[in-house]
């Protein structure tokens, strides 16, 4: 049994790519024990990376879903299973003979996760996309950038991986608690279109009470504020700043070395640019590092913008523990935090397929069987 609070429960994910990865690996991370059925034989697809941070933590075995006894083999570890995790497009785990109908045949009480892009409806949900794809249509992307200027991808993070993995992750933890009092498995259908627009549930808000501009980069989140974007410094790095409240912003003031009754108000909209030329003066004087010393201890939410190589080593993330050295790669530890039942370190990456014999002798496997099925190409 592994550490945390999801010990005991068991996970089959069916290999793929970033959202349900990333929705399994929060479960493992937690103490589920997830087994990944990869492919047999084949590497899972161009894009994947040895030592991959998303299949921490878990067993591996290479299985033949082509085959009728492959199929069996996956359908088996099903009926040992809570959560049953597939992000093929909808009608393919069907086709294969996993779907949800089969898996429920063998196990009803299955939380059955299916994570897509557009969803297993709609007119779209057959065809292909990306991220980007996704989060366009669900409205998340346009107010992203700056005034007069594209849209900026967010990276992957909005559709992938909060509008997808956490969403997926938060499903099926929800129907595992309804199964404690209904006992039955049910499907989840997430989908990082529905996803990404349910992030996007405060500015619908803040539209409805006209105090969102439906201009891009015109808004106070989004960079039109002085007081809440990033500034240059003198070392050609990068501090943010989010000063929104009176009392933070007279705070960021002083630490600038300002005269407040040399500013405009701070509020005022009219004279954000005005305002704006000021603070990238004040601030473009420091070097980063110099900038944020002069904020400590105060309120002046002023903060370095790290790279993901650096964030390591802020003296912040060491004391909490936010990183952690896996297989030789340094990557985000588990979380959320808990008091009882934290979770273990993860485990390094396995290589593909590595766990087939434990994992199927622990089915009931023989040793004759598993040759059979070797020499068949049934598994790896």
């Amino acid at each position: 049994m592994k550490a945390g609070p999801l010990s005991g429960l068991k996970v089959i994910e069916l290999a793929g790519l970033a959202p349900a990865p990333f929705a399994c690996t929060m479960l493992a991370d937690l103490g589920a024990d997830v087994i990944r059925v990869d492919r047999a034989g084949t590497a899972n697809d161009v894009l994947a990376m040895p030592f991959d941070p998303l299949t921490r933590g878990r067993r591996t075995i290479g299985v033949n879903t082509k085959s009728p006894e492959g199929v069996e083999l996956v359908l088996k570890l099903s009926e040992t299973a809570d959560v049953f995790v597939e992000g093929f497009r909808p009608g393919v785990a069907e086709r294969i003979g996993i779907g949800p109908e089969q898996v429920h045949a063998r196990n009803p009480r299955v939380v059955y996760g299916r994570m897509t892009g557009w969803g297993q409806d709609g007119p779209l949900a057959p065809t292909a996309g990306h991220d980007i794809n996704y989060i366009s249509i669900a409205g998340a992307l346009e107010p992203i950038g700056r005034a007069g200027e594209r849209p900026v991808p967010p990276l992957n993070l909005v559709g992938d991986f909060g509008g997808g993995g956490l969403l997926l992750a938060m499903g099926l933890l929800a129907a595992l608690y309804e199964r404690g009092s209904s006992g039955k498995g049910q499907v989840v259908d997430a989908s990082m279109v529905d996803g990404a627009a349910l992030l996007m549930t405060q500015l619908h808000g803040m539209h409805a009470a006209g105090v969102w501009s439906s201009e891009r980069g015109d808004n106070l989140l989004d960079g039109a504020a002085p007081f809440y974007d990033t500034y240059e410094t003198a070392d050609g790095k990068y501090v943010s700043v989010g000063a929104i409240e009176m009392r933070f912003w007279g705070d960021l003031v002083k630490v600038l070395g300002l005269d407040p009754e040399e500013l405009p108000l701070h509020v005022d909209k009219s004279q954000w640019p005005r305002l704006r030329e000021i603070l990238a003066e004040a601030i473009g004087k420091h070097t980063r590092d110099d900038l944020v010393a002069l904020a400590e201890g105060t309120d002046a939410c002023i903060a370095p913008v790290l790279s993901p190589w650096e964030a390591p080593s802020h003296p912040h993330n060491i004391a909490r523990g936010t990183f952690v050295e896996i297989g030789g790669v340094v990557q985000p530890a588990p979380a959320p935090r808990f008091d009882r039942t934290p979770p273990a370190t993860p485990e390094a990456p396995h290589e593909r397929g590595s766990d087939t014999t434990q994992v199927l002798t622990e089915l009931g496997l023989t040793d004759a069987d598993l040759t059979r099925l070797r020499e068949a190409g049934t598994i790896t």
